[in-house]
Protein backbone atom coordinates (compact mmCIF):
# COMPACT_ATOMS: atom_id res chain seq x y z
CA UNK A 1 0.00 0.00 0.00
CA UNK A 2 1.15 3.32 -0.67
CA UNK A 3 0.18 7.19 0.08
CA UNK A 4 -2.99 7.95 -0.28
CA UNK A 5 -5.16 11.14 -1.26
CA UNK A 6 -8.25 12.13 -1.95
CA UNK A 7 -9.43 14.59 -3.98
CA UNK A 8 -13.46 15.39 -4.98
CA UNK A 9 -14.33 16.83 -8.69
CA UNK A 10 -14.93 20.39 -8.58
CA UNK A 11 -16.57 22.46 -11.15
CA UNK A 12 -13.38 24.02 -12.21
CA UNK A 13 -12.08 20.32 -12.54
CA UNK A 14 -14.05 20.01 -15.91
CA UNK A 15 -14.24 20.60 -19.66
CA UNK A 16 -16.73 21.64 -21.99
CA UNK A 17 -17.53 18.28 -21.86
CA UNK A 18 -18.95 17.45 -18.20
CA UNK A 19 -15.56 15.41 -17.27
CA UNK A 20 -12.49 16.34 -15.81
CA UNK A 21 -10.16 17.63 -18.54
CA UNK A 22 -6.73 15.45 -19.08
CA UNK A 23 -4.42 18.29 -17.97
CA UNK A 24 -6.02 18.67 -14.18
CA UNK A 25 -5.23 14.66 -13.92
CA UNK A 26 -1.59 15.87 -13.66
CA UNK A 27 -2.37 18.61 -11.07
CA UNK A 28 -3.67 15.87 -8.78
CA UNK A 29 -0.81 13.53 -9.45
CA UNK A 30 0.92 16.43 -8.67
CA UNK A 31 -1.05 16.88 -5.11
CA UNK A 32 -0.69 13.07 -4.65
CA UNK A 33 3.04 12.84 -4.54
CA UNK A 34 3.48 16.11 -2.02
CA UNK A 35 1.51 13.59 -0.07
CA UNK A 36 3.63 11.21 -0.81
CA UNK A 37 6.76 12.98 -0.27
CA UNK A 38 5.10 14.78 3.05
CA UNK A 39 4.08 11.14 4.56
CA UNK A 40 7.80 10.59 4.55
CA UNK A 41 8.73 13.06 6.17
CA UNK A 42 11.06 13.69 2.69
CA UNK A 43 10.95 17.91 2.81
CA UNK A 44 11.96 19.71 -0.17
CA UNK A 45 14.05 22.16 2.53
CA UNK A 46 16.16 19.32 3.33
CA UNK A 47 17.03 18.98 -0.15
CA UNK A 48 17.88 22.52 -0.87
CA UNK A 49 20.03 22.49 1.64
CA UNK A 50 21.94 19.47 0.40
CA UNK A 51 21.67 21.51 -2.68
CA UNK A 52 19.96 19.17 -4.68
CA UNK A 53 16.42 18.82 -6.00
CA UNK A 54 13.68 16.42 -7.11
CA UNK A 55 12.62 16.72 -11.16
CA UNK A 56 10.15 15.30 -13.25
CA UNK A 57 11.48 13.77 -16.46
CA UNK A 58 8.71 11.52 -17.69
CA UNK A 59 5.03 10.95 -17.25
CA UNK A 60 3.08 8.29 -18.64
CA UNK A 61 -0.58 8.27 -18.39
CA UNK A 62 -3.13 5.83 -19.26
CA UNK A 63 -7.03 7.33 -18.96
CA UNK A 64 -9.38 4.04 -18.48
CA UNK A 65 -12.80 5.81 -17.62
CA UNK A 66 -13.97 9.43 -16.79
CA UNK A 67 -14.77 11.84 -13.90
CA UNK A 68 -17.56 13.60 -13.33
CA UNK A 69 -18.76 16.56 -10.93
CA UNK A 70 -19.08 15.16 -7.28
CA UNK A 71 -16.67 12.16 -7.86
CA UNK A 72 -14.28 11.17 -4.80
CA UNK A 73 -11.20 10.55 -6.44
CA UNK A 74 -8.40 8.08 -4.49
CA UNK A 75 -5.09 8.11 -5.94
CA UNK A 76 -2.49 5.76 -4.50
CA UNK A 77 1.33 6.71 -4.72
CA UNK A 78 3.83 4.26 -4.44
CA UNK A 79 7.55 3.51 -5.37
CA UNK A 80 8.20 1.59 -7.98
CA UNK A 81 11.92 1.80 -8.42
CA UNK A 82 15.32 3.59 -7.70
CA UNK A 83 17.82 3.18 -9.82
CA UNK A 84 21.64 5.01 -10.35
CA UNK A 85 19.68 8.01 -12.15
CA UNK A 86 16.05 8.13 -11.53
CA UNK A 87 13.27 7.41 -9.13
CA UNK A 88 9.96 6.08 -10.68
CA UNK A 89 6.66 6.06 -8.80
CA UNK A 90 3.17 4.47 -9.37
CA UNK A 91 0.23 6.59 -9.37
CA UNK A 92 -3.43 4.90 -9.75
CA UNK A 93 -6.59 6.95 -9.74
CA UNK A 94 -10.04 5.36 -8.31
CA UNK A 95 -13.40 6.66 -7.87
CA UNK A 96 -14.04 6.02 -4.47
CA UNK A 97 -17.81 5.49 -4.53
CA UNK A 98 -17.36 1.87 -6.90
CA UNK A 99 -13.51 1.71 -6.90
CA UNK A 100 -13.25 1.70 -10.99
CA UNK A 101 -9.80 2.52 -12.20
CA UNK A 102 -9.80 6.38 -13.76
CA UNK A 103 -6.48 6.57 -14.63
CA UNK A 104 -2.69 4.89 -13.71
CA UNK A 105 0.39 6.31 -14.49
CA UNK A 106 4.98 5.89 -14.21
CA UNK A 107 6.31 9.23 -13.34
CA UNK A 108 10.00 9.25 -13.72
CA UNK A 109 12.10 11.78 -11.49
CA UNK A 110 15.82 12.37 -11.17
CA UNK A 111 17.72 14.51 -8.58
CA UNK A 112 18.92 18.25 -9.98
CA UNK A 113 21.94 19.52 -8.47
CA UNK A 114 21.17 22.77 -7.83
CA UNK A 115 24.36 24.60 -8.61
CA UNK A 116 24.87 22.93 -12.03
CA UNK A 117 21.28 22.07 -12.89
CA UNK A 118 21.93 18.82 -14.21
CA UNK A 119 20.89 15.45 -12.95
CA UNK A 120 23.44 13.25 -10.35
CA UNK A 121 23.63 10.31 -9.53
CA UNK A 122 21.61 8.26 -6.62
CA UNK A 123 24.25 7.46 -4.12
CA UNK A 124 23.61 3.90 -2.56
CA UNK A 125 22.76 6.03 1.14
CA UNK A 126 19.70 8.00 -0.72
CA UNK A 127 18.58 4.74 -2.52
CA UNK A 128 18.76 2.61 0.98
CA UNK A 129 17.12 5.64 2.98
CA UNK A 130 14.11 5.81 0.40
CA UNK A 131 13.15 2.72 0.40
CA UNK A 132 13.46 1.97 4.39
CA UNK A 133 11.05 5.14 4.38
CA UNK A 134 9.09 3.76 1.76
CA UNK A 135 8.96 0.10 3.80
CA UNK A 136 8.23 2.06 7.06
CA UNK A 137 5.53 3.94 5.83
CA UNK A 138 3.77 2.22 3.64
CA UNK A 139 4.69 -1.10 4.34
Amino acid sequence: MGAITEIKVRGYHLDVFGHVNNARYLEFLEEARWTYLEQMGISFDSFARKGISLAVVNININYRAPSVLGDVLVIETTLNKIGNRSIVLNQVVHKKHDNKRVIDAEVTFVIIDLATGRAIQIDDELKQQWHELSAQYFG
